[in-house]
């Protein structure tokens, strides 16, 4: 390796494979240039910031555990050392991911997706219609009240605002219609 101190403080490392260490001449800040074209640097503040030049994608370890992820796209995923994830989509989807299992996201035009543990999903849209999914039904609830469930055998149910009720069976014939 070759080691040499410039005027203005830095000192440079530079090893057989091409690998460049940078230390800055205050001594808080490193630099590793690596031969492959990956940089790793070391802030003041702890931060590890590594540029993966293949993939041309940084990853930046902050020193209370969280890691963020920028990659090309300008897709960003944050990991909390809670075991939480974060990802923004370059669209702006957010989706976050809870270490217990909950998944929640996030949608551009306001909709909102939540999926339990057990697999259940609630999908509330921006014109306040709610859709929840379960093994046994799904259901869509609209702003007037009004309230469609659909069951795993194929039984339809309609819960009107207006206090009508509506049963057809798997085949799609009415077996009440109750006004």
């Amino acid at each position: 390796k070759v080691e040499e101190v410039l005027t203005d403080g830095r000192q440079i490392i530079t090893f057989r494979n091409g690998t460049k260490k940078e230390i800055s001449a205050d001594k808080r800040t490193t630099t590793i240039s690596f031969f492959n074209g990956d940089v790793k640097k070391i802030m003041p503040d702890q931060r590890v910031i590594y540029y993966y030049a293949d993939a041309q994608t940084t990853h930046t370890a902050y020193p209370d555990g969280l890691e963020v992820l920028q990659f090309p796209n300008n897709q960003i995923e944050k990991h909390y050392p809670d075991g939480t994830q974060e990802i923004v989509f370059p669209d702006h989807t957010v989706k976050c991911l809870y270490s217990d299992g909950f998944k929640e996201t996030f949608f551009p035009d306001g909709t909102v997706v939540k999926v339990e543990k057990n697999g259940d999903k609630i999908v509330v849209f921006s014109n306040g219609q709610k859709e929840v999914h379960t093994a046994q039904f799904k259901r869509r609830e609209y702003p007037d009240g009004t309230v469609k469930t659909v069951y795993c055998n194929g039984r339809q149910e309609t819960k009107y605002s207006t206090g009508r009720v509506r049963i057809k069976d798997e085949e799609g014939n009415i077996i009440l219609d109750k006004k």
